[in-house]
């Protein structure tokens, strides 16, 4: 007959996965003709948790290279934006209170995926999408079974 032996270690406790998609209005001094490229660049974050959420904090610029005066000259426009985002936490089993490590990755790092000059004309839109996974490290305990000293497994 086996003993049971309960072990207690950290382990991830809960993870959540989302994407994000952000609309960004830009307004630029000289009427754009086209739109040559647009990245984005400097992303920077911080994760809390809160409750059965984790807020993500963050910012990024981007830029938007463009031409005008009929196609003649080009400029480049950077603009910081800020953004807040939340992703729900999925446990396995029932929450632990005490659990306050957070873990985030990026898997996606945020991303021009669309961008238009809008009709008045002196404006760029522009869709930027990131996605992010979290994952919440906290105690569990694991059950193992022990057999006793003697007990030698058969090669």
């Amino acid at each position: 007959m086996s003993n049971y032996k309960e072990i207690v270690t950290k382990a991830i406790i809960a993870k959540g996965k989302k994407t994000f998609t952000t609309t960004a209005d830009i307004l630029v001094n000289n009427k754009p003709s086209t739109i040559l490229g647009c990245w984005v660049i400097n992303h920077h974050y911080s994760a809390k948790k809160h409750g059965k959420y984790v807020e993500i904090q963050g910012k990024f610029d981007i830029n938007v290279w463009y031409s005008y005066s009929q196609h003649s000259k080009t400029g480049v426009h950077t603009e910081t934006f800020s953004y807040k985002d939340r992703i729900k936490l999925h446990y396995r089993d029932d929450e632990v209170s005490d659990s306050n490590e957070i873990k985030t990755k990026v898997l996606q790092q945020p991303n021009c995926i669309e961008a238009i000059i809008l009709p008045n004309g002196d404006q760029f839109e522009v869709v930027v999408e990131r996605e992010f996974l979290v994952e919440c490290i906290g105690e569990t305990v694991v059950v193992i079974s022990v057999h006793p000293n003697e007990y030698e497994e058969e090669w």
